[in-house]
């Protein structure tokens, strides 16, 4: 069983999935980037990925959305993981914070620690990478540059950097939610009694030039009591005011009014395609002792 994930060692995605997946055997697959585990999946070369979808501070990881709403077909949302995240400021020797003049950072942790960033490293610019276990990498590596990065503390011991100051985020409830992707054709994980079910779908609205076509397509799952946690728009890459909306809903997509409703915003949308359904805080899907 392998399971790609946003690599490389000492990143959140690495932590969440040793959590995540704590008491099954699998064989860790490191991607460059989220599209790349995402890709990993839907080309068969990974069976499992744990991504991020949504962080507490920030909002959605759009990576993820567009990597499942533009470039895959195959993949599916079997399971979510919550993961508390802790920011550090690391570098590669003891420096003062009014000394650095660079922090590197994935745009995620930067967001994440945006107050901070304002309030203690003004003068800092701060410089994207790929991954926050990057940027603790290349701070580690040349430590003679007054330079810092935001990651874990198991990146700085990866790497053997200095944690200059800890839990740098803008709120102490710094939650990630973590999905767990497979195949479509993937055997689904066994059921948990008594653990709800939360279904998540992307659709095309249609009749966008007149008013109140959103609410029209809406109103087919609040006429029938649905219970909609979360919406979100994207650019459909198709010119300006064109969007995707993405939805979570309370309920599986194949059982009773949340079906029903799903098969009426077909009638109200161009397209509408369940991108998964599966049940909160759920066991992680892979098979006991696969390997």
């Amino acid at each position: 069983m392998n399971v790609a994930y946003l690599g490389p060692a000492g990143t959140f995605s690495e932590e969440a999935l040793r959590l995540a997946a704590a008491g099954t055997e699998f064989d860790p697959l490191p991607t460059a980037t989220i599209h790349a585990a995402v890709e990993a999946v839907e080309s068969g070369e990974a069976d499992r990925a744990l991504v991020p979808f949504e962080n507490s501070i920030e909002g959605t990881v759009r990576p993820t959305l567009d990597a499942l709403a533009f470039d895959t077909d195959r993949v599916r949302i079997v399971g979510e993981y919550d993961h508390q995240v802790h920011q550090m400021l690391i570098a590669g020797r003891s420096i003062e914070l009014a000394d650095v003049e660079r922090v590197l950072s994935h745009p995620q942790a930067a967001a994440q620690c945006a107050g901070f960033l304002r309030a203690e490293l003004a003068g800092a610019t701060v410089e994207m990478v790929s991954s926050t276990s990057e940027a603790v990498r290349l701070v580690a590596v040349e430590p003679e540059r007054p330079w810092a990065a935001l990651g874990s503390a198991a990146a700085a011991e990866a790497y053997g950097g200095i944690v200059l100051r800890e839990d740098v985020e803008d709120a102490i409830d710094n939650v990630t939610r973590f999905v767990w992707l497979a195949d479509a054709s993937a055997e689904p994980p066994p059921e948990v009694a008594d653990r709800p079910w939360r279904t998540t779908l992307v659709f095309d609205e249609i009749g966008a030039d007149h008013p109140g076509a959103l609410v029209d397509a809406l109103s087919v799952l609040s006429d029938r009591e649905i219970n909609m946690t979360r919406i979100e728009s994207r650019p459909r890459r198709s010119g300006l005011g064109s969007y995707l909306f993405f939805l979570d809903l309370d309920g599986r997509a194949d059982a009773g009014i949340v079906a029903e409703g799903i098969e009426a915003l077909r009638e109200r949308a161009e397209t509408v395609r369940v991108l998964g359904s599966y049940q909160v805080g759920g066991p992680p899907p892979l098979p006991a002792g696969s390997a």
